[in-house]
């Protein structure tokens, strides 16, 4: 594939840094969104074998940071997911403007969630796709393990994750109670992909249950059979990227 590195503003006039693969010898026959996982980044690389994979069908994808994180300018501490929701919308807004509008989008673990709730704004994508994603992202509580009481009594705390440490304020908490995914998923009229393994620990698979459940036809659902939440395994990953592009080719002609 072909990558350029680029740049637009998010969703608090920060500038936002976004790398665009492309087919290395022909024009895209489509354009995909990709939102990636909690404080990843959109090097990680699940993401990257993702793209490869997509691009090799002739699907151009376009991949990055939410604000404060990876190369995005930006506080972390100041976003939340109704600013990740703001964020693909802009990175859209960016992609119609400058190429295509993204008729696919795809979100990996929190992205998935959020991939789900933007796609209602962004009447131009056909398809959604969600990889070891949560039905609510309330799900990420979890991983804040003791501070929880403690951001909630003093606005704000440091909490580790993946060995890095966050700054994490209770607006974000806030946040995450007011989202009431059920809704957006039963009147979203988009096919949707469901993938998740059934071995995840991070997000087990009765989220994604829950999900398909609760979407509408056309949707369906692949077990990603011995995948770990991250796909850090460059198989599992490539596997995920060629069930995307083949399910994907029904909805993008």
């Amino acid at each position: 594939m072909v990558s350029k590195k680029m740049y637009f503003e998010g969703h608090r006039k920060n500038r936002l840094s976004a790398q665009l693969d492309l087919p290395a010898e022909s024009d895209p026959v489509a354009y995909a969104l990709f939102a990636h996982c909690f404080t990843c980044t959109k090097n990680i690389k699940s993401a990257s074998y993702i793209s490869r994979a997509l691009t090799t069908s002739g699907i151009a994808v376009l991949r990055f940071d939410f604000t404060g994180l990876g190369e995005s300018e930006g506080e972390f501490a100041d976003t939340n997911f109704s600013s990740n929701i703001d964020d693909l919308i802009a990175a859209a807004d960016f992609m119609a403007a400058e190429h295509t509008a993204p008729g696919i989008l795809i979100g990996h673990s929190l992205g998935g969630a959020a991939v789900l709730q933007a796609a209602a704004e962004l009447p131009q994508s056909r398809a959604v796709v969600t990889i070891g994603a949560p039905a609510d992202p309330g799900h990420v509580m979890h991983l804040l393990q003791d501070k929880k009481e403690v951001i909630e009594k003093k606005g704000a705390a440091d909490v580790l994750l993946d060995g890095r440490k966050f700054t994490i304020k209770k607006q974000f908490l806030d946040d995450l109670e007011a989202v009431h995914m059920a809704d957006i998923i039963r009147n979203l009229k988009k096919a949707i992909l469901v993938l998740h393994s059934p071995l995840d620990e991070t997000v087990g698979v009765d989220n994604a249950a829950k999900i398909f459940q609760m979407a509408r036809h056309p949707k369906s659902f692949v077990s990603l059979d011995r995948a770990d939440h991250l796909l850090m395994n460059e198989a599992d990953a490539r596997y995920a990227g060629a069930l995307i592009a083949v399910w994907a080719q029904r909805y993008i002609a």
